[in-house]
Formats: structure tokens, sequence, C-alpha cells
């Protein structure tokens, strides 16, 4: 008998093919119905039907943990002209917090994670550790090098969401590469799960949460403990953060003024609640035939956009109002900080790191930013790679969601050049 979640799945495919999209909307969490149009909803089933033919059989559904609460459901979907999977991700209450049509081989399980080539685990050991005050303690891993040391010291800070240490997407985890590559050259690295992970249900209820709660606490306490461990050298322990983790990263840098320096990876600049618009409008036009099923859902985060930026946003401003179903409280804290205005003013070490492909933080928005707040100040160091994703794996063409879809490892250019940064920043 299907578990709750797979039921959950199973109602959206029978309510599709029935073509009643509004109620596949109601099945969505509450903060994110204001987000999902029917229409956006009926145009990306018709598109795949368009394109893979009727449906002739639905396979058995399959549940995979993700740790923070929700499970991932899978359910193959068999076509006349080849077949889909329906993704979905379900809470334990039976509601949606995202719904995807990926490609068949989504369907099955999730492979164990490879090391890279380049990582050589018989060159460190790994231990656990726990990071930041009760009750909201997290648990990490220090990847540490065989040998006396002392060594240089990395901080791992994931994006945005709720997401685990390795900074797990679906079959990647482009921290765990980070550190297990850096690890391999003498690096030891801290990596850690959000509190969004780890307490995903005490944030939900916490309504004054900000950007500040979600990185701080656990950021400053990993930095004291590579610090003060005994095979790694203090004056040498760097901030590296991807995406959200990125744009963080100088906050962090801020709170703790002995960091040596900060590795920028597809750091957001432009306001995030912005971000999500602009996203939005880009994956529409990668299927204009749909683009116009996507304008209701454009608009809704517009207006979300509009309240955020409206000197009326107070504390009291209801979560269902804003985007991503986030509190007041965290869009008062995030829509007056300056991430690169900010790493200006602290005067500390950066390698940025940007992608030329990526969608989600761009070379024309979020890099023209730190490019216009860093220039012309030394001990920076900006690298563009143009064929890399956000992942930072390369590919070609406009980049799509489907890219994060199969198991592959963030490029050994990327560990080369952070590595020699590293080395040269003593």
């Amino acid at each position: 008998m299907p578990t709750v979640p797979e039921q959950t799945a199973l109602t959206v495919l029978e309510l599709a093919q029935a073509g009643r999209f509004a109620e596949v909307r109601e099945l969505f969490v509450p903060q994110l119905r204001a987000m999902v149009a029917p229409e956006a909803l009926q145009t990306a089933w018709t598109a795949e039907l368009g394109r893979q033919g009727a449906v002739t059989s639905v396979g058995a559904a399959l549940s995979e943990p993700t740790g923070a609460g929700p499970v991932v459901v899978k359910v193959p979907v068999i076509c006349e002209r080849g077949g889909f999977t329906l993704v979905a991700q379900v809470n334990e209450a039976g509601q949606l917090g995202g719904l995807q049509l990926a490609p068949p081989a989504a369907a099955q399980p999730t492979a164990p994670w490879e090391p890279p080539g380049y990582a050589d685990p018989g060159r460190f050991a790994e231990q656990e550790v726990t990071l930041g005050p009760e009750p909201v303690a997290v648990s990490g891993t220090l990847s540490i090098p065989h040998g006396a040391g002392p060594w240089p010291g990395v901080v791992l800070l994931a994006g945005s969401g709720s997401l685990d240490r390795d900074e797990t997407v679906g079959r990647n985890k482009p921290l765990k590469d980070i550190a297990w590559g850096l690890a391999s050259r003498g690096v030891a690295v801290l990596r850690f799960d959000k509190v969004t992970y780890a307490h995903a249900a005490m944030v939900k209820d916490t309504r004054d949460f900000t950007l500040t709660d979600e990185y701080l606490p656990h950021a400053t306490a990993a930095i004291a403990l590579l610090q003060q461990h005994p095979g790694v050298a203090a004056q040498r322990v760097f901030v590296l953060g991807h995406s959200l983790g990125g744009t963080v990263a100088p906050r962090v840098a801020e709170a703790a003024p002995s960091v040596a320096g900060l590795i920028v990876m597809a750091g957001g600049a432009a306001p995030l609640h912005r971000v999500i618009i602009r996203q939005t409008r880009y994956l529409a036009s990668l299927n204009p035939a749909g683009a116009a099923g996507s304008q209701p859902v454009i608009d809704a985060l517009t207006a979300m956009a509009d309240t955020v930026d409206s000197p009326g946003l107070s504390p009291t401003t209801p979560a269902s109002e804003l985007p991503l179903g986030a509190p007041a409280s965290y869009w008062l804290d995030l829509r007056g900080y300056d991430a690169p205005a900010l790493a200006a003013a602290l005067g500390t070490p950066m390698l940025i790191l940007q992608g030329g492909r990526d969608y989600q933080a761009t070379v024309e928005d979020d890099l023209a930013r730190w490019r216009a707040a860093l220039d012309g100040r030394p001990g920076v160091t900006i690298r563009v790679y143009p064929a890399f994703n956000h992942l930072f794996v390369a590919g070609s063409g406009p980049s799509t969601p489907a890219e994060y879809e199969p198991a592959q490892h963030v490029d050994p250019a990327v560990i080369d050049d952070i590595a020699a940064w590293l080395d040269g920043n003593r």
C-alpha cells in the first residue's frame, strides 16, 4: 500500500490526467500556493505529453528520505513515445513542497555518491563534530589531512534552502567534492548541516528567523573549531561559500574578523526577492510555447517582491504574502544587506569564482555587482569559467535544471584554482 507521500504523488498524476490543475495547486504547502499557477502546471504537463505522447501506464512509486523531514517521491510514467518521471517533494502531512517532470532515468534509486578522480581518501581522515548552541546545534564533518601540519583550514557554507553538509542536489554533492578534493591536497575542511536541514520544523515555527540565524551561529563556531585544532594553522582559516553561502560569506567574515580570506562561488549579489523573478523568467524562456502559462506565477512573485521593497513591510507582514514563505524578519534583514559593499569594506583577500552559463547567479547581474564594488581593490581574484553552470560542471547551450540530474562532480579546474589561491595566501 502506498505511503502518504507516495499517495500524494499518485494523486497529482490522477489530477493532471483529468485536467484538474487547480486541485493540484491545493496540494502544495500553503506558503507556496500563491506561487503555483494552474495555468503553468497545465502548460508543463501538456508540453511533456506533446513530446512523449499520451500516458499508457504508471510504474511503482519510489520514496527517498531527504533527511530533513520531507521525502522525494519518484513515479515513472510510460507514454506512447517514451516517458518521464514525476518527482515530488512531499512532507509528512502529504503536502507538496516541489514538483518536477524529469527524464526517465530520474526514477532510478539515487546511486551512492562516488568520489571524484581528484579525491584520494587515503590522504586524509574524517571525524564528526557538533557545532552551535542547543537547541539548534548541528552535525558536521571535519576532513583533516594525514601528517603533522599545520594545515590551512576552510569552512564551507552551503546555498539556500534545507541543505545537508554535502549540499546534496539530486545525485550530486558539490561541497563533499570540494571537501575531499581540498583535503587530498593538504587542506583541513569543515562542512556542516544547515540549521534549516537539521531543525526544519523548529525553523518553520520561528517567526523572527533571519539570514543571520541561518548561517552565523554555526559558521562562526566552525571557524573557532578549526582555529583551535592543533593540526590547523589558526591564522590561515578561510571561508568558502556557494550560492547564498557566498552571499553571506562577507557577513560571516565581519562577525569573525580573524578569517584569513573569502572564497565566493556563484555568490548572489542582486536582491534575492528580485532574483527569484529573474530565474522564473529565464526558465519560462526555455519553453516559449508555455511562457504565457508562467505569467501568473511571475505576477505573483512580482507582487511579493514589491511587498518586500515596500516601506510598509513589518515584522507582522504574513509570510504568505512574501517570497518562499519566509517570514518578514528574514526579508527585513536581507533587503538591507549588500554583500559586495560589505566585502569591499572588509579588505579581506577574496577569490570569486563564477560559471558563465549559470542562470541562478549570473555574470551579467550578480558578478557585475561584485566587480563594481571590488574594482581596483588589491587582494581580489575573479575567475569566470565560460562553460560552467551553477554547480561548476561544464556543459553547452543554455543551462537548465535537467543538468543537475545526472551524477557529476565539481570540475577539477575549480579544485586546482582554489588550492593554488590558498597556497598563495600564506
